[in-house]
Parts: structure tokens; sequence; C-alpha cells
């Protein structure tokens, strides 16, 4: 029944490409030739806050990058899919602003096989929050659509939508320097009432949908250890290949 619903539907409205709209077998996925441009986070990268890396030389006896040696992120490991390029932004973008919602199950799918050694034993898997009136404007936080298609693959930790909540509503953040965008989100979190008695011992993945400078994250991963978590690691859809310097004349990331 529902392959015959799907056949009917699909006549009157065929899937098309997550990023250039072309017609595709199933919906939300990629065609082969846009698949061909996305660039995987492969090693060598950091495992600390997934940047590429140009060659295994650069990641040091601790496999991180110069800026985690230096300043070590909060969260244990970060992972990404994708480079953020002009091809990933073709799939994250519509998702983020243009209610193309069916991406989701594709980036899930891929963000599944790079995190899968973080997911295998991690106990939630927790969604960056909007603030409710983005979230009302929006009306559903792309992190938490890819959080939870990741959760329903077997053997992935547990869906946990509403453990921190953004009480904020913080400006945009793209132009910003990781010192500015530091500063924005350093109080823009909270862990919920309900929750904080219950992280003690968890090991918690945070996603997200890009990763620059890590404020948002490290945020977010800074409450979480407050509360008594294990560990925090951190799975997003796509890594920056550089982070934003704090200001001209420091180029360590926050």
């Amino acid at each position: 029944m529902r392959s015959t619903v799907e056949a009917i539907t699909n006549f009157f409205a065929p899937p098309h490409c997550a990023c250039c709209g072309a017609e595709t077998t199933s919906s939300g996925f990629v065609c082969s030739a846009c698949f061909t441009h996305l660039r995987p986070i492969q090693s060598p990268s950091c495992n600390r806050c997934a940047v590429p890396l140009p060659a295994m030389a650069f990641a040091g006896p601790l496999s991180s990058c110069v800026d985690c040696r230096n300043n070590p992120p909060p969260w244990r490991h970060a992972q990404a899919a994708y480079v953020y390029d002009d091809w990933s932004r073709r799939l994250i973008l519509p998702l983020k602003y243009a209610d193309r919602t069916e991406n989701a199950l594709f980036i899930a799918q891929v963000m599944q096989r790079a995190g899968a050694e973080m997911l295998r034993d991690a106990d939630w898997i927790i969604p960056v929050p909007l603030h409710r009136w983005r979230l009302l404007k929006r009306r559903y936080n792309q992190a938490a659509l890819i959080a939870k298609k990741i959760s329903e693959k077997p053997g992935t930790p547990s869906y946990m939508p509403d453990v921190i909540e953004r009480t904020i509503p913080t400006k945009a953040l793209a132009r910003l320097t990781a010192r500015q965008r530091a500063a924005v989100v350093h109080d823009a979190f909270i862990v919920s009432r309900r929750y904080r008695s219950i992280i003690q011992g968890k090991k918690i993945v945070i996603c997200d949908d890009v990763l620059t400078t890590g404020s948002t994250v490290g945020a977010c991963t800074r409450l979480l250890h407050a509360c008594g978590a294990e560990r925090v690691d951190v799975l997003v859809a796509a890594r920056t290949a550089q982070a934003l310097p704090a200001n001209k004349n420091d180029g360590k990331a926050l």
C-alpha cells in the first residue's frame, strides 16, 4: 500500500535532487552529479573540531589542529559530514530557510555515517535549540529535524530536543568574528530545569547544521558539563574549512 501511494505521489510530484533540483528516484536525496561535488570530511582532519587538515603532519601527536592544541574546545570530539562550501550550502540553506525539510533525511544519513563512533555508545542526541520567537517564525528547527532522523536509526542515542533552551533571541552570527560570536551566545542558553538532575553521567552528542567557530556548541557544552555530563561530542552536517579569526591580531578560534 505504501509503495502504491509513493508511486502515485512521485507521478504527480516527482522527487528532486536536494542540491540542484533535478528529478531523482527518491525525495530528499542528491543526484549522482551533485554527489560527486560534495566534499566529505576525511582524514586528515582535527579530531577536536573536525577542520580539514592539509596533511597528517599538521595534526601532531594528539590528532588535532594548532588552534585546538593551543585553545582546546570544551567538547571531546567533533565530526562533520561535509566541508561547508557552495555545494553543501545547497543542501543546508534550503533546509534552514526555504522549507526544504525533506533534505533532513539525506543530511541525517551522511551525518550518522560520519559520526558512527561517537553515536555508538552515546545516551542522548541534543539539537542546538532555536529561540521560541525564531522557531515560531521558521516553524521548525533544522538541527532538531536532523537529530530526530539520526535517532531513528538502530543503535543511535535517544532524541532529547528540549534539554537545552535558548532564552535570548541572539542576532545572526554569520558576519561576526569568533570573539564576537562567543560574547553574543555567552548567556543565551540554559539547561531545562527538569533535566538538570538526570544529566549526571550522560554521554551526549550535540547536533547542529554548521560548525564555524564553535561558540554556540561550546556554550551548550559548558552547560552540560556543569550539570555533570560525562562527555559531550559534536556532530554537524558541515564544517567550514577554516575557523574565523577572533580579531585582526588573533587567529585563534574560540
